[in-house]
């Protein structure tokens, strides 16, 4: 497989493709791999041993592969991929469901009828062999499909999408032509819709009932990440005036520009004015706190009260005295 296309064009790539084969690949690995019970999980002798089994077992069984098409708009040599659907997959021939895949088209023809089947999706670490074979049956849709290939394995040291795009060229090889996949570059684009979502799907609320703890915790985790990329690149950038200080590497003036208008930017923490400023929001900060603490015991201290005289009072009826309520 060639490392980049040369055909020149532009993909643009909407978040939406990305939720759509994420969401597609969750829900069937979830359906292949259903979660533990307790009698499963637990064996006859030892439940520690059951729980290895059942966890190897599951470990054991390879990723399962979804597959579906990608759709969108091509203007002159930028193509834009909005969408994407579901298709029905044959592994015993490598092939897709035909009649299937003529009857989404012809529905999201009458939804989106300025859309067209750009090309396929699937999941994987690699375009296999057996892709091509999918790839060829859709050029009488499209005589030139995109190729949208997602890697659903967790990999946290890498930044970029687990996102590929490929394209079809013909090389070739040994004497003989040969359609092989090439990657292609793309950008994220989003509208403002998509944006909206993207937002609201982020803050979401665990749904495991986590509480607002939960989230000040998720908030807090995303702004201690902020600080420490922070740190690292102005490490960085310590790390090179200093080289360049030393005279190992040259010294550039647009460069020192840069950083001396970069760091007018940061924080003076060590000014006076700023000590100030955070002893007092501290202040307030903790002021805050004490008066939440004194709220809620205040709240339950009239619950209890309240209960003690309910209890006194139907004590009192009882007894038949005359006595008045403990408040």
């Amino acid at each position: 497989m060639a490392e980049s296309s040369s055909s020149g064009l532009t993909f643009k790539l909407h978040p939406l493709v990305m939720v759509n084969i994420s969401d597609h690949y969750s829900r069937v690995k979830s359906q292949m791999n259903p979660p533990i019970t307790n009698a499963a999980a637990t064996a006859p002798n030892n439940g520690s041993e059951g729980a290895e089994t059942a966890s190897s077992l599951s470990s054991s069984v390879p990723p399962p592969r979804v597959f579906g098409c990608v759709i969108g708009v091509q203007r002159g040599r930028t193509v834009e991929i909005f969408n994407s659907f579901e298709l029905l997959y044959d592994p015993e021939t490598h092939s897709l469901e035909r009649g299937f895949l003529e009857k989404k088209q012809e529905l999201y023809k009458k939804v989106f009828p300025h859309f067209y089947i750009l090309g396929w999706y699937s999941t994987g670490t690699d375009a296999q062999e057996s892709d091509m074979t999918i790839h060829k049956a859709l050029m009488d849709i499209n005589e030139s499909p995109v190729y949208v290939l997602l890697n659903p394995l967790i990999n946290p040291a890498q930044k970029d999408l687990p996102i590929t795009i490929y394209e079809s060229e013909l090389h070739v090889i040994d004497g003989v032509p040969q359609l092989i996949f090439v990657s292609s570059s793309y950008t994220i684009e989003t509208v403002e819709a998509e944006r909206i979502s993207v937002d609201h799907v982020a803050h979401l609320k665990p749904s495991d009932g986590g509480s607002a703890a939960t989230q000040l915790a998720a908030h807090l985790t995303g702004i201690h990440s902020a600080i420490k990329m922070l740190n690292s690149r102005i490490r960085v950038l310590h790390h090179y005036l200093l080289a360049m200080q030393k005279g190992d590497i040259p010294c550039e003036n647009s460069l020192l520009r840069q950083v001396s208008s970069l760091l007018r930017r940061l924080p003076a923490v060590e000014s006076g004015k700023f000590q100030d400023d955070f002893l007092m929001e501290y202040n307030d900060t903790l002021l805050i706190t004490y008066l939440a603490v004194l709220t809620n015991c205040s709240s339950t201290m009239n619950e209890l009260v309240d209960k003690f005289n309910t209890a006194y009072d139907r004590h009192s009826r009882r007894g038949g005295g005359g006595r008045t309520a403990f408040f």
